[in-house]
């Protein structure tokens, strides 16, 4: 009676080894792989544009992760696209239109940028099936996020920003003019951009995000998205590095101020990147944050 439970676990090992070998892909089944690592992604019509999108994970609780400046869910997000609870979330990461593989179109920068990218960004979750939503804003993303907070209130669940601003100083325009030039990134910044878009575009596209954020100084007060924050209602968590070279400290603070209820949580050694250079921190973070039952 021994033989017959041998024969079944040699059987087992031999479909498993011929799996592994090169070019195969590894089967998975069973409660291990149930909350497996795979990324899919596609593209959907919103709003007159293919917008492209990455999706992993099958929790209940849905999250969009939106890029900064130039930027793209593959480049911007690996570390929460691969390590943020694929148990407890289900995590999108999207590409703006013009960025990533949201082309065509070029990217163009009218005064109402942002509103049309918190249109696409709910509009695409909404063509997703999501009834609700987290958002996880990064730079121009968090910029984006608090706009569509304030707008669809009742589509927004929670909210984390990192690397915002609400308006526009010269101080900061100087900064901008300082990244302009993208031949004068470090290689490690430039590279995966280069990689993405080629060189012409990633030049060319810098150039007219410099001189689209440069419009919003002319404002009354440089303003942003500073007359929406009053009306964000979901829980907000502000992350700032205290050593972020592009967006000072006082940008963080004024939005705290004006987000009722927020709260924020200080990264001393974090620059702009943190999200990238301290992961495990910052996942953390945002995964006790997101759970947190709501008062």
């Amino acid at each position: 009676m021994a033989a017959e439970p041998s024969r079944r676990v040699l059987r087992r090992l031999r479909i498993l080894l011929s799996a592994l070998k090169p070019g195969n892909p590894v089967p998975r089944a069973g409660p291990a792989a149930a909350f497996g690592t795979s990324v899919t992604s596609a593209k959907v019509a919103v709003n007159g544009v293919h917008l492209h999108y990455q999706q992993t994970g099958e929790g209940e609780h849905a999250v969009l992760l939106l890029p900064g400046m130039l930027g793209s869910g593959e480049t911007d997000f690996g570390p929460q696209i691969k390590n943020l609870s694929k148990k407890l979330f289900t995590v999108v990461a999207w590409d703006p239109r013009g960025y990533g593989h949201s082309r065509p179109p070029d990217r163009d920068f009218p005064v109402d940028v942002f509103e049309r990218d918190a249109k696409d960004a709910v509009d695409l979750m909404k063509m997703l099936k999501f009834k609700k939503v987290s958002l996880l804003g990064w730079s121009d993303g968090g910029i984006t996020s608090l706009i569509a907070a304030a707008k669809y209130p009742s589509f927004i669940s929670k909210m984390v920003i990192w690397g915002a601003n609400a308006y526009v100083t010269d101080e900061d325009e100087k900064i901008y003019q300082g990244i302009r030039d993208v031949s004068k990134w470090s290689e490690k910044t430039r590279k995966p951009l280069e990689t993405l878009y080629g060189y012409d575009y990633f030049a060319k596209t810098c150039e007219k995000w410099v001189d689209g954020i440069k419009q919003f100084k002319h404002l009354p007060d440089g303003n942003i998205c500073g007359h929406l924050l009053p009306l964000v209602q979901c829980p907000t968590l502000i992350v700032h590095g205290e050593k972020d070279p592009l967006v000072p400290r006082s940008h963080a603070d004024f939005i705290h101020k004006h987000v009722r209820g927020s709260r924020l949580h200080l990264i001393r050694e974090g620059k702009h990147n943190l999200h990238l250079r301290f992961a495990d921190e910052f996942n953390k973070l945002v995964e006790d944050f997101l759970q947190e039952k709501s008062p």
